[in-house]
């Protein structure tokens, strides 16, 4: 069975741009679970522009499973092991971004994240790598010891929200799948899907779980939350 994460970033977004408590997060996650999420993902960002700290530990005292997006750093690490998330996805994160770009140089900061998967497996917390599917990033999550991998989908649904030819990034995309099964890695996918790319995407054979945040999100504001997260999940079935 795919499992379905959303993503409650920009319900923090939404509510930060008054200061204000409303909409809570917390509220909303509930909800998403009672609808048939599977877990919940927020990035804490170093700038707290959406998620705040209390929000995580809020979060976190719940019996929702909780997947935390973090940048590879000691702070953010020293967060993780405070509140203790079931699962925590490392991330790139650049200041003047909009939204995540990329997926992580595992390379240039093999050190760090070595450190910080390390610690959190001690702590028997689900470790994950927000990479790009290429076959060098999914041999060094292996390598550095990382339970999954969140392969980057943002190139594959900009194609087919463009209406372009994607069959390239499809078959990457594919192979990445099969090679990462091959080492004994769970497969993710997440960023920039809606309806149409998560039902292509759930044909790829070994990716088990699918993380959504800002078309959920956005969505719901026309059909609501319910009737949303539930066609994601009559999706993921087929």
């Amino acid at each position: 069975m795919k499992r379905l994460g959303v993503n409650i970033d920009h319900v923090a977004t939404i509510r930060n741009a008054r200061n204000a408590l409303h909409p809570d997060p917390l509220v909303i996650a509930k909800q998403a679970f009672k609808f048939g999420a599977d877990s919940i993902t927020i990035h804490l960002r170093e700038d707290r522009r959406h998620i705040k700290d209390i929000d995580v530990k809020k979060l976190t005292k719940t019996l929702i499973p909780i997947n935390l997006e973090i940048a590879a750093n000691n702070e953010m690490l020293k967060i993780a092991l405070r509140y203790k998330p079931n699962f925590v996805c490392l991330v790139p994160e650049n200041r003047k971004e909009i939204t995540t770009e990329g997926g992580i140089n595992i390379l240039k900061n093999y050190k760090i994240i070595q450190k910080i998967i390390t610690k959190l497996n001690e702590k028997k917390i689900r470790t994950s790598l927000f990479i790009n599917p290429n076959y060098k990033d999914i041999k060094l999550s292996h390598k550095i010891g990382s339970k999954c991998i969140e392969l980057h989908t943002g190139r594959i649904s900009e194609l087919i929200k463009s209406k372009k030819k994607y069959s390239f990034e499809l078959q990457k995309i594919k192979k990445c799948s099969n090679y990462a099964k091959s080492l004994g890695l769970e497969i993710h996918a997440g960023h920039g899907m809606d309806y149409k790319t998560a039902s292509i995407l759930s044909k790829v054979k070994y990716i088990k779980e699918f993380n959504i945040g800002h078309f959920i999100i956005g969505e719901s504001l026309i059909n609501g939350i319910e009737k949303v997260i539930k066609k994601f999940k009559r999706i993921l079935k087929k």
